[in-house]
């Protein structure tokens, strides 16, 4: 059977080969791994900015009166507080903590919301939902219907403008809004990314997203706005330490422990599923903690490779790789939390080898405001 004939691939599919793009199977979609090259692309986001196919992230409704507070009780963080055009991260979790996914979710009005979800986990996650309907609710995966775009770099917004009459000034981190017409169609434009860059993510209709994608690159160009792929898109969440579902967090791995404790409302009014586990946790110290880890020895550090101190194994590693932006190799362990602490001189076992790596801050990468 052919690569193609199994993989999902996005409305923009056809267009990636005309722009020069090499496909890789991402979680059974057929996605772009890079277009010229991924250190290019990376630098693009960093300096300039870049454009990314994002349709397969997956995107599900919840609407009727019942919705926040079925919200309240799947998601770990506390959406009371969300205004209308207001976006928040989140995690669901299983009773035990272990972690379902994360997401963002969009207040779009009163008793209607837009979740986000990832795309390998589309299906796990609807089916994990409907498990907790009650009342007044509907919840659709609407994933077929939309196509996502994420456009992300210093001048995003700047070449985003010349597109629309809206002033997107106004949509300031984590705000949204709906209807922003750009070129012939309209689009929702949230002002978030997977990047550590500013910039936007957009939604629409499949086929009106693609159109969106030809006319930014075409009023990009002369500034260096590159068609980015999948390569690029991890160095660069991963240089600024955003999770990854699958590495960062797993159904094995609280969101405390991946160090997402910020969208982790332990107190909020209402309980929320995996609250009872994690609060335990908490209180009985996060058995394992994430940190940044540099290399000394020459080696790359890559998602399995396991971590010793004195021939102890302490954990392993998440993601790692060659910092485009840093120059060095540097990467996200999970370790036992006693070893955690900075400076802490640990070994990478690498093809058989144990080599000496370092505990360093994170984020590797924060952005100058």
């Amino acid at each position: 059977m052919k690569m193609s004939e199994q993989l999902q691939r996005t409305p923009l599919f056809d267009v990636y080969a005309s722009y020069g793009g090499k496909t890789i199977d991402f979680g059974g979609w057929e996605l772009p791994v890079q277009f010229s090259s991924i250190k290019l692309e990376h630098e693009a986001v960093r300096t300039k900015a870049g454009l990314f196919d994002v349709s397969h992230m997956g995107e599900i409704i919840v609407k009727g009166e019942d919705s926040l507070s079925y919200l309240q009780r799947i998601l770990t963080n506390d959406l009371s507080k969300l205004q209308d055009g207001q976006a928040m991260y989140s995690a669901m979790c299983y009773e035990d903590g272990g972690t379902v996914d994360d997401l963002l979710v969009y207040k779009i009005a009163q008793h209607h919301y837009l979740l986000v979800v990832n795309a390998s986990n589309i299906e796990k996650d609807f089916e994990w939902m409907k498990g907790f309907l009650f009342g007044d609710l509907a919840v659709s995966n609407v994933s077929d219907s939309y196509g996502q775009i994420a456009f992300q770099g210093p001048l995003a917004e700047t070449v985003l403008q010349r597109l629309t009459k809206e002033d997107l000034s106004e949509i300031t981190f984590f705000k949204f809004k709906t209807q922003v017409k750009i070129g012939e169609y309209e689009y929702l434009v949230s002002r978030t990314g997977y990047t550590g860059e500013d910039g936007f993510e957009i939604y629409g209709d499949p086929q009106e997203v693609k159109a969106l994608w030809h006319e930014i690159l075409k009023e990009g160009k002369d500034e260096g706005v590159l068609p980015c792929g999948l390569g690029a898109r991890d160095t660069l969440r991963f240089e600024a330490c955003l999770a990854l579902y699958g590495q960062e967090l797993t159904k094995d791995i609280s969101p405390l422990e991946a160090g997402i404790g910020f969208a982790v409302k332990l107190k909020k009014e209402d309980d929320f599923i995996g609250q009872k586990a994690l609060v335990q946790q908490k209180e009985s110290g996060i058995p394992r903690k994430l940190v940044g880890l540099e290399m000394i020895d020459k080696g790359i550090p890559r998602t399995g490779y396991p971590v010793f101190i004195n021939n102890e194994k302490i954990g392993e590693i998440t993601t790692g790789t060659q910092s485009p932006t840093l120059k060095k190799n540097i990467g996200l362990g999970l370790i036992d939390r006693k070893f955690s602490d900075l400076g802490t001189e640990v070994e990478v076992e690498i093809r058989g080898k144990r080599l000496k790596a370092v505990t360093v801050a994170t984020p590797f990468y924060k952005r100058q405001k």
